[in-house]
């Protein structure tokens, strides 16, 4: 029997009906925060990107930011896996968590999880297991699945990794193992690091902290990223995602560019207490 993910915080992150979904997902692709236009597939495979940092909020704050992400993923056509490495916000669960198999479900349908890398991901990797707890309740990691399925349909697997153990260390040796892995299995893949950056502070000071934090990532940086987000108490939730994602890039001689950043208060008007946004890529070309 075919294990399956429900989704957990669809009516509260993003709308439960299939059509306001659709809907909340092509008014983010064409806000004016969002890149205008909706994505086009393209027909040519190319490899050129590694993966991207893309937030993970309610639609209604964050995804303008995010389709960033999607519409520029889209333009290199198709992967056969894409690896999504979200943060842990629960507890529960290993420290590095990557979901064995089956299925994750949506509104727009499901999407087959490649147990085949993750095992292998677990076997050459120190401190990752094969674990379904950290994956419960956790939104970092769902959240993306529907864009995903709005440009590519169910014509790509997902390979969902959560990270409760945030440390440029761990980073490391993730990136090591994922790389082994998709070396090993000859698989094309991109990797989204899940992550919004500074939380619950003025506008100003989140867009200061969140740009002195995106130098770092821009400049791969893992070390000075981490010691900027800890001197200056930048409270982004998904850092192991990104230090993942910087440390693969460094591996294979990649570099970043910043698409967008915004905070919630761009969106809502109320910039007394925001939560920063980035899209950031990560690519070789």
């Amino acid at each position: 029997m075919v294990k399956i993910r429900r989704p957990v915080v669809a009516g509260y992150f993003y709308p439960r009906d299939r059509a306001r979904l659709v809907e909340s997902i092509e008014w983010s692709f064409k806000h004016k925060l969002g890149p205008g236009t909706l994505p086009q597939v393209a027909q040519e495979r190319r490899k050129n990107v590694i993966g991207y940092v893309v937030p993970h909020a309610g639609y209604m704050y964050s995804g303008p930011i995010a389709t960033h992400v999607f519409h520029d993923m889209a333009g290199y056509g198709v992967p056969e896996t894409i690896i999504i490495i979200g943060t842990n916000h629960t507890g529960l669960g290993a420290p590095i968590s990557v979901y064995p198999g089956g299925l994750w479900e949506t509104p727009l349908g499901a999407l087959e999880v490649d147990s085949e890398l993750g095992k292998l991901v677990v076997e050459y990797s120190d401190l990752a297991d094969l674990d379904v707890y950290a994956h419960i309740e956790e939104h970092s990691v769902e959240v993306q699945l529907p864009f995903i399925q709005y440009v590519f349909k169910d014509k790509v697997k997902i390979l969902p990794i959560v990270m409760g153990v945030h440390t440029p260390e761990a980073a490391r040796e993730l990136a090591r193992a994922i790389l082994e892995a998709v070396k090993t299995l000859k698989r094309d893949i991109v990797v989204l690091a899940s992550s919004d950056f500074n939380h619950y502070e003025p506008h100003d000071i989140t867009v200061k902290k969140d740009m002195d934090a995106i130098e770092k990532i821009l400049a791969l940086d893992t070390e000075g990223f981490y010691e900027t987000m800890i001197n200056e108490y930048i409270s982004i939730c998904g850092p192991g995602g990104i230090m993942t994602l910087i440390e693969l890039s460094k591996s294979i001689g990649g570099k970043a560019t910043l698409l967008k950043h915004a905070t919630s208060g761009d969106i809502s008007g109320d910039k007394s207490a925001v939560v920063g946004y980035a899209s950031i890529k990560f690519h070789l070309d």
